[in-house]
């Protein structure tokens, strides 16, 4: 089988994670429902795929994640009850959510890994590339990443992830990328992919974020690929071997991203995304930007 003149549809969003990082909030409350802002995580990355036209979506979930399907669901009670008190407003952004896309859900079972999770998209996806969206990271909508990335799949036919430049320092909590500049190219290509290296064993400073466009490949790889880094299937693993290999399916490419991103990874980087959000607000960004210098320089240091 071949992937010829085929182009990107379907998302994969991996959503079965613990969130232990941020217990004892996602005791009993999926991390990818922690609001940011005013809507919870896991819908920036759904809008994300469907802005670029990626409308059939699959999440990957686990025990505990009902929340999800019931927040992309609709509630026609609830909905009827903003309608007759003249909410439009609020009526409107709970039947966005509602309205994203065809969103199909599946366990992942065990939590064995990124590249597990992955692996259980196979069925779904087929035998056509796919996008596949970390909700850790989110990207502003004011920023061109995703298409970008689609096109480049296009055009190589292999996988391609994204890159961000970090401080050599931060490096270590990262995937990262050795790369080679490919003449009148954007975009780069991958010679080896390394999880978390020592800083002083890292082959550059640019970092694997949590957006990939994949060759349908990499789930053959992913098949026979065994535990790795932490015990768990990693998909850092399978896309090493399709970097390293030839033929169909083959080569993996980087698109080093510039715009504005928020990392919701953990606490605090979780904290600075919603201020960063909300300061972009039209609606409380005025308020905000107010208030935080006479806060701030309230503050000791």
């Amino acid at each position: 089988m071949t992937t010829t003149n085929q182009t990107v549809r379907k998302a994969v969003i991996p959503a079965a994670g613990l969130g232990t990082r941020f217990l004892p909030a996602t005791k009993a409350m999926p991390k990818e429902m922690l609001p940011v802002v005013d809507k919870p995580a896991i819908q920036y990355v759904v809008e994300e795929a469907v802005k670029v036209g990626l409308n059939d979506i699959l999440m990957i979930t686990g025990r505990n994640k009902r929340a999800l399907e019931d927040h992309f669901d609709r509630v026609p009670a609830l909905e009827a009850t903003l309608a007759d008190k003249g909410e439009t407003a609020k009526l409107s952004s709970i039947q966005a959510a509602s309205n994203l896309g065809d969103i199909h859900y599946v366990r992942q079972g065990d939590p064995n890994g990124l590249g597990h999770a992955v692996l259980r998209a196979k069925q779904h996806v087929g035998y056509e590339p796919f996008a596949v969206l970390l909700g850790d990271d989110l990207i502003d909508a004011r920023d061109e990443l995703l298409s970008t990335m689609i096109d480049v799949q296009a055009k190589t036919g292999g996988s391609v992830v994204a890159l961000i430049e970090v401080e050599p320092s931060q490096i270590s909590a990262y995937g990262c990328a050795d790369i080679q500049e490919i003449d009148g190219e954007s975009y780069v290509r991958i010679n080896e992919l390394v999880e978390k290296p020592d800083v002083a064993d890292a082959p550059s400073n640019l970092a694997v974020i949590g957006r990939y466009v994949l060759h349908p490949a990499v789930f053959e790889v992913l098949e026979r690929t065994g535990p790795g880094r932490g015990g768990e299937i990693q998909l850092t693993d399978a896309l090493q071997e399709l970097a390293a290999g030839d033929g169909e399916g083959h080569g993996v490419y980087g698109v080093v991203f510039r715009g504005r991103r928020y990392d919701t990874g953990d606490k605090l980087s979780y904290l600075k995304a919603c201020v960063q959000l909300a300061i972009d607000s039209d609606d409380l960004g005025p308020g905000l930007r107010e208030w935080l210098p006479g806060f701030t320089a309230g503050l000791s240091h």
